[in-house]
């Protein structure tokens, strides 16, 4: 075994704990959901029409900001030129933790009030993505203070991350948008 290639096994084993614990978090979310009798109560917002107008455009806050982490991430990793402006790695601390904030009413409201649905597709692609994505983040938030991983852990949990949001965006928000009608 090469030298390179022992090192990069060493400090991918950084991320074993990590990972658990992004496990953890999902499968526990999905079981909770599962278990849990729904109680059709929601989250609700003045100014909304209903606890699913809220939902929508939580999560299309949440989307259209994380359009922006991944806007930043490529800026900070040279994909726009080499001249990074001082502001892009706050703004893109900020817009992740916003869009963050954003989804939790959204995943309170839909574990408490619906649990894991699995009545149709999108609705068990929905389930699933909700929990791959609280554990994705959850990889990805303890694995940022880790110094010695590869260059790829990173963009890696960050698309996971995204993908996983954006997928849950089309499952829910654009679904209502395209079936329902925009309404707020």
């Amino acid at each position: 075994m090469s030298e390179q290639t022992r090192r990069t096994r060493v400090s991918a084993a950084g991320l074993y704990v990590p990972l658990l614990l992004g496990a953890v978090v999902t499968v526990t979310l999905g079981v909770y959901g599962s278990v849990h009798t729904p109680t059709g109560i929601a989250v609700n917002v003045a100014g909304f029409s209903g606890p699913q107008t809220v939902k929508v455009w939580l999560a299309t806050g949440a989307a259209l900001l994380a359009l922006v982490q991944l806007l930043s991430a490529f800026a900070m990793w040279g994909k726009f030129g080499s001249r990074v402006p001082s502001w892009i790695g706050p703004l893109h601390r900020w817009s992740g933790r916003f869009a963050f904030l954003l989804t939790v009413p959204v995943a309170v409201h839909c574990l408490y009030a619906l649990g894991f649905a699995t009545y149709d597709t999108r609705t068990l692609a929905h389930s699933l993505l909700g929990c791959f994505f609280f554990g994705a983040f959850t990889v990805k938030m303890l694995s940022l203070p880790k110094r010695g991983l590869p260059g790829w852990t990173l963009p890696l949990l960050g698309g996971a991350v995204f993908t996983a949001l954006i997928g849950l965006w089309l499952t829910s928000s654009f679904w209502y948008f395209t079936t329902i009608g925009v309404r707020f």
